[in-house]
Parts: C-alpha cells; sequence; structure tokens
C-alpha cells in the first residue's frame, strides 16, 4: 500500500481502522470482520458501459451471469447498453429488461433506452416513455449517423433531464482509423453547443478526441468522456493475433496510449468504464480478423488500473476510485458520500479489497460467460474478497 499514494480515508479505509458503529453494521450483515483485519473497504464501484446481452443473446451472457461478473469486480451499481433483443427503444421493450433485471440482477442495473428504433438510426426511439425508467439514451454499438437526427434527440434529451451517451463513429471512415471516432464527435460537440444537451463520450481511444473534449470543456459545454482499460494500457503494436485484443474502437498506437493517461491525470477523462462485452467462445476464436467486436472487462478493471495507474505512481488511489466511483455517480445524478458514512448507513453497499495480492489473470476462473479478455495471462494486484450491496453480500472469494 505503501506505492499507493495514499492521501486520506476518505474514500477508502483499512477494516482494522473502522469504529465501533461500522462493525456491528458488518456484524449485522454476517460479515466477520476478523477475517479481514488487514483488508480495506471501497466504495462499490460503478460502470457506465456493460452490455450484459439478456434478452436476446444468453449464449453470450445472461442477467445474472454478468451482474455476478460485475460483483466479482467490486462493481455494485452497473448501466446496461440497449442493443439487446428486443431493444429498448419503447417502454413495452424496455419492460422486458426491467422484469429480468428485478428477477436475477445480483448488483443494481440501470438501462440505457435507445436513440433510435432498434439503434438503427432511422426513426425515433420514445424516449418520452423511457425516460423515467432509463439512466440515459444511447445507441452504443454504432454511432447516430444522421445529424438532424442526433440533433432531434439531443434537444428531447435536454427536455428530459437525460444525457446523450454517445459511442462516435463514423463509418465512411475505415474502423481502425482515428478519423472514424473524431469526425462524428466533432460534429456532436457542435450539436452540444446549439442544443445545450448534456453529452457524454463511450470509450475514447484517440489523442484527437482528448483534445476536443479538452476544448470543449474549457469552453464551458456540458460535456464528459469515458475510456476503458484497454486503451489505457495496450497499443497498437502490442495486438497479437487473437479474438481478445479485438473491441470496437480498435486500440490505438503509442501517442494515443500516452495522451489518454495524460488525461486520466488531468481530469480531461471523467471516468474509466469497461465496455464490458462478452461474446461465444466460438465467435472469438476466429483470429482478430474474423472475430465478434468486444471483450470482457469487469473482473480485471480495478487490478488492471491499481497495478498499472496507482501502483506505477500515475496517479492516486484517491482518484482512481474518483474515476471508478464518485465521477460516474455525480455524473449520471447518483448520490456519493465517504465510505465512513456508507459504513454507518443500516444497510451499507462496499467491497472489501486485499490491495497487496499479486495474481494472475485466468479467464477460465471468471464470473461472466465470456472468456475473451485482453489482460489474460497479466500479473496484477488487487483482489476484490467481498461485495455488499444494501446490506447483503453478493459475493465472496473463495
Amino acid at each position: 500500500m505503501e506505492n499507493a499514494m495514499r492521501e486520506d480515508y476518505g474514500r477508502f479505509i483499512r477494516v482494522a481502522d473502522l469504529d465501533n458503529i461500522a462493525v456491528e453494521h458488518l456484524v449485522s450483515a454476517g460479515i466477520d470482520v476478523s477475517l479481514f483485519a488487514d483488508r480495506y473497504i471501497l466504495p462499490g464501484l460503478t460502470d457506465v458501459h456493460v452490455h450484459l446481452r439478456e434478452p436476446g443473446f444468453l449464449y453470450k451472457e445472461t442477467m445474472a451471469s454478468g451482474t455476478m461478473s460485475a460483483a466479482a469486480g467490486g462493481f455494485t451499481d452497473i448501466f446496461s447498453m440497449p442493443n439487446l433483443d428486443p431493444c429498448p427503444d419503447s417502454m413495452e421493450n424496455l419492460k422486458v429488461q426491467l422484469d429480468i433485471i428485478a428477477r436475477d440482477a445480483k448488483v443494481n442495473v440501470f438501462p440505457y433506452g435507445a436513440i433510435t428504433k432498434g439503434e438503427l438510426g432511422n426513426e425515433p426511439a420514445d424516449m418520452e416513455a423511457m425516460a423515467e425508467h432509463v439512466i440515459g439514451f444511447t445507441d452504443d454499438g454504432r454511432g447516430v449517423a444522421s445529424e438532424s437526427m442526433m440533433r432531434d434527440a439531443m434537444k428531447r434529451a435536454k427536455k428530459l433531464g437525460k444525457l446523450i451517451v454517445a459511442h462516435c463513429e463514423d463509418e465512411s471512415f475505415p474502423k481502425e482509423s482515428s478519423e472514424s471516432e473524431w469526425k462524428q464527435l466533432e460534429r456532436d460537440i457542435e450539436l452540444v453547443r446549439e442544443t445545450g444537451c448534456g453529452y457524454h463520450v463511450c470509450h475514447v481511444s484517440t489523442k484527437e478526441s482528448i483534445e476536443l473534449v479538452r476544448k470543449a470543456k474549457a469552453e464551458g459545454l456540458d460535456i464528459t468522456c469515458e475510456t476503458a482499460p484497454h486503451y489505457l494500457t495496450i497499443s497498437r503494436d502490442e495486438i497479437e493475433d487473437s479474438g481478445r485484443f479485438k473491441m470496437n474502437p480498435p486500440i490505438k498506437g503509442t501517442e494515443d496510449k500516452a495522451a489518454l493517461v495524460e488525461a486520466v491525470k488531468d481530469g480531461t477523462i471523467d471516468m474509466i468504464a469497461t465496455d464490458h462485452a462478452p461474446h461465444s467462445l466460438e465467435e472469438k476464436s476466429r483470429g482478430f480478423a474474423g472475430s465478434a467486436f468486444g471483450i470482457v472487462g469487469m473482473e480485471t478493471a480495478f487490478p488492471v488500473m491499481y497495478t498499472e495507474l496507482v501502483e506505477k505512481g500515475v496517479i492516486t488511489l484517491d482518484r482512481l476510485i474518483d474515476l471508478m466511483y464518485t465521477e460516474p455517480r455525480k455524473r449520471f445524478g447518483m448520490s456519493t458520500c465517504s465510505i465512513e458514512e456508507e459504513l454507518h448507513k443500516e444497510k451499507p453497499t462496499f467491497a472489501i479489497w486485499d490491495l497487496d495480492e499479486t495474481y494472475k489473470v485466468d479467464p477460465e476462473k471468471f464470473m461472466t460467460m465470456g472468456r475473451s479478455c485482453p489482460f489474460d495471462g497479466w500479473d496484477v494486484k488487487g483482489r476484490c474478497l467481498l461485495t455488499v450491496v444494501d446490506g447483503n453480500t453478493v459475493w465472496q472469494y473463495k
């Protein structure tokens, strides 16, 4: 922990340093605190970008397996993307997902509503009917090609008090090019300037996108962005001929990776999300070129970021918690508090971590049904031992 550059205990605390009230709450929840005396309690992490695959694609992931994967990674709140079947583009379709969440979710799941019907970009989704039940609106998995369609969506989202969450991809450019991402982002920033809509950019991967976001923030526009662990730790020249390195957007060059790390440090990047997107073994076993886009990441996100950013002195543990708890929740209108305040609640939500254990990433031990992970075989530090949601233990490492 000495290398973690700890500043204070506001965001995390050692179990041995808990006060009596917190200990009583843990004991009442059936947690034997004596087992975790030298471990650390962190807030339950929030992932704003997850593909849970149910309804529609249960051979890739189920609600139960996906949310158990979240719990194993210390996530207690996750946002589910709408590329499902049926697509949540109407209240009728959304209800299918809401019923599955209520029945099977192990952690808190907040669904997104689609911007367009079927995420096809042709007709607007029924945003007004869904607004009360979704965390925001997105067509993630593809960009909204029509400028007029995106303008209309932004105007409607603003009236509803919801964010537009954008997968920026201009399909007139090759997918692996930087232009594919930043050209559409550039267009959308102009629309944000015009409409005043709150706007969040998914999985930023290029240095040009970072500079556009930085300038937009300096101008005072209501814009935030996320990136993912693989864009911060892997560059194009490290990719192997394997499906575990294939995701959308693709991993970029060393200059892009460096720009992303700097943006995490200076606050241009607001949060880290996983873009957890499981596929079947067959879909990811066709080599790099033939495999489906998407990798799994909820069980490795915090350990990889702790190892590569905190332990190496790039950022503090406090900053990492901001990126994976505080800032995601603030941006999407969710409450935050110190870890001490959380533990004093009657039904607290948190995770206990061993921040000293080093181990090798082994996808065969994942809770997710997906096995395609770019960090397969990496040595990482930090293991989630216990995850508690509203006073109930939903995950315990054994």
